[in-house]
């Protein structure tokens, strides 16, 4: 089984140990397309191409406007251009937010810990996808970036991830629990989009006395945390779609199938946070 994350936008303060080390990475292959998007992320943030009296503020305000940040996010300029030295943590560790909360890595068992780092991969802008004990710096890059000399990174990680994905997901389950954005980054085709489950979370509420559902950011989150720490606290390794189906089920989730198309579309249907 191969689960897919989102990454989330906040990030860890910091790390707590050595350099990041690119090959030290899964997914070996994509470290030349890695180290490409680290070096252009690097140059742009990098003060140290400014000239001997100092940095201007246009320097700041070109890399904030690449990277679609705010005057008070200036910090994460600095952060980015000191990626390659910058003490490094779990991917696990670095990623915050709603999504992380509710998986919450750092209280699982050590066997339910153990299926999360083997079957989840958590896609990112700068990294293209990492597990979560893989040692990243914390960063700000999303995917929707472009980049100098790269261009967007959605079409750039199309291309590199393309053989590396297919080859990591082999002849096993697919959950695609990705965002929009991060989900182009890679689609599953051919026998893969056959065994691929991609998962919506819905919030259904009832107004007026009319039934109502919509797809809610916050419900989606979590959800989608608590999904992956169910199952993997369950030790539930589902096969195929159908018997991901009966996993959710079993763990009190409501399903329902969508209109199949290339890739099996279900809905988790939520009530309640």
């Amino acid at each position: 089984m191969l689960i897919l994350l989102p990454p989330s936008e906040g990030k860890a303060a910091s790390g707590s140990g050595d350099p990041l080390d690119l090959a030290g990475l899964s997914l070996p292959g994509l470290t030349p397309a890695r180290e490409r998007v680290l070096e252009s992320l690097v140059a742009l943030c990098s003060r140290t191409e400014c000239s001997r009296t100092g940095c201007s503020r246009t320097d700041d305000e070109r890399a904030r406007g690449v990277l679609g940040l705010s005057p008070g996010q200036a910090g994460e300029v600095l952060r980015n251009a000191r990626l390659r030295e910058a003490a490094a943590a779990p991917a696990g560790e670095v990623y915050t937010g709603v999504l992380y909360d509710a998986l919450d890595l750092a209280s699982l068992s050590a066997a339910a810990y153990g299926l999360v780092e083997r079957s989840v991969l958590v896609f990112s802008g700068l990294w293209g996808a990492v597990r979560v004990s893989d040692r990243i710096a914390p960063y700000r890059c999303s995917i929707g970036v472009k980049l100098p000399d790269l261009g967007p990174l959605g079409p750039y990680w199309r291309v590199a991830m393309a053989a590396a994905l297919t080859d990591v997901a082999g002849d096993g389950l697919v959950v695609d629990l990705r965002s929009g954005a991060y989900a182009a980054m890679w689609t599953p085709r051919g026998e893969t989009a056959g065994r691929t489950a991609v998962v919506r979370v819905v919030h259904e509420r009832v107004v007026n006395g009319v039934v109502k559902r919509s797809v809610v950011s916050h419900f989606n989150k979590a959800t989608k945390g608590r999904l992956v720490r169910d199952l993997a606290t369950a030790g539930a390794e589902p096969g195929t779609p159908a018997e991901l189906v009966t996993a959710l089920r079993d763990l009190k989730y409501t399903v329902e199938e969508q209109e199949a198309g290339a890739a099996r579309q279900f809905d988790v249907v939520v009530a309640d946070l």
